[in-house]
């Protein structure tokens, strides 16, 4: 399906990551321009480097780090993919101290909040802009020993249904994919230290947090980057031109309810 992107600017942040780095090669394929981004200058220029894509490595997690990464990259992007994440902490709600709480919060939402400043202006301006963020089945279902994260995907999800009303009209449309337990190099981690403190192996730590933790996951498996990606590439296009606000799941079922 031709999305009808060709020639178009993406910004993507978490590019080395899978879901962006997966995005990225959906949407070269598509012929968009690409600008990626991520904290690993070496490991950002090994996936630019096939796609054609301009690499500029950046730390988004303080307002100084994106002023500075805008001022070299500029705000002329037709599409914006924001796929920079992490965990976070995980522990007791109760007990998670302010430098948790930081971590996610400014890693996995306020580097939201300061790029959009810079390039959702220069969208409106244009009368054409897509925004796409990566939620995740958390904003639904949240879990306990997960709360840093929950919070920070949840007012990522709240902050792009706020520039959805506010801007849809204005030809900028604003969706969030929401992924649960994809194949990357984050849950590869998790499943790697389950794996060590439970003592047995990672696919039988992968088999055991499936049957104990996400017991509605109803395909039994980690998802694909691939999988995810085309969704992300669907709404940054014109094909997706009467969806805005949305929370898009590709959770394999993960979330039991039918509600965000």
């Amino acid at each position: 399906m031709d999305l009808k992107i060709d020639g178009r600017h993406a910004l993507i942040t978490g590019a080395t990551g899978g879901i962006g780095h997966e995005t990225a090669k959906v949407l070269a394929a598509e012929g968009v321009d690409l600008t990626l981004t991520d904290l690993d200058a070496d490991k950002l220029r090994d996936i630019a480097a096939p796609l054609g894509a301009r690499a500029v490595a950046a730390d988004l997690s303080s307002r100084a780090g994106a002023d500075d990464f805008i001022a070299e990259v500029g705000t002329d992007f037709d599409i914006f993919v924001h796929a920079a994440g992490v965990t976070g902490a995980k522990g007791d709600p109760m007990t998670m101290s302010d430098d948790d709480w930081d971590e996610a919060w400014n890693i996995d939402f306020m580097s939201a909040v300061r790029l959009v400043r810079h390039v959702g202006p220069a969208m409106r301006s244009r009368g054409w802009g897509r925004m796409v963020f990566v939620t995740s089945e958390n904003v639904a279902q949240p879990y306990a020993d997960e709360t840093v994260y929950n919070v920070a995907k949840s007012g990522l999800l709240s902050f792009s249904k706020s520039i959805s009303l506010a801007h849809s009209g204005e030809g900028v449309l604003v969706n969030c994919v929401a992924p649960a337990f994809i194949k990357t190099p984050m849950t590869d981690g998790m499943m790697e230290k389950r794996a060590e403190d439970l003592g047995v192996s990672v696919d039988e730590a992968i088999e055991s947090f499936l049957e104990e933790e996400r017991p509605h996951l109803n395909l039994k498996r980690r998802g694909r980057t691939e999988e995810v990606a085309p969704v992300i590439a669907l709404l940054c296009s014109e094909r997706a031109s009467f969806v805005t606000g949305a929370n898009w799941r590709v959770d394999g079922g993960s979330v039991g309810s039918i509600e965000t």
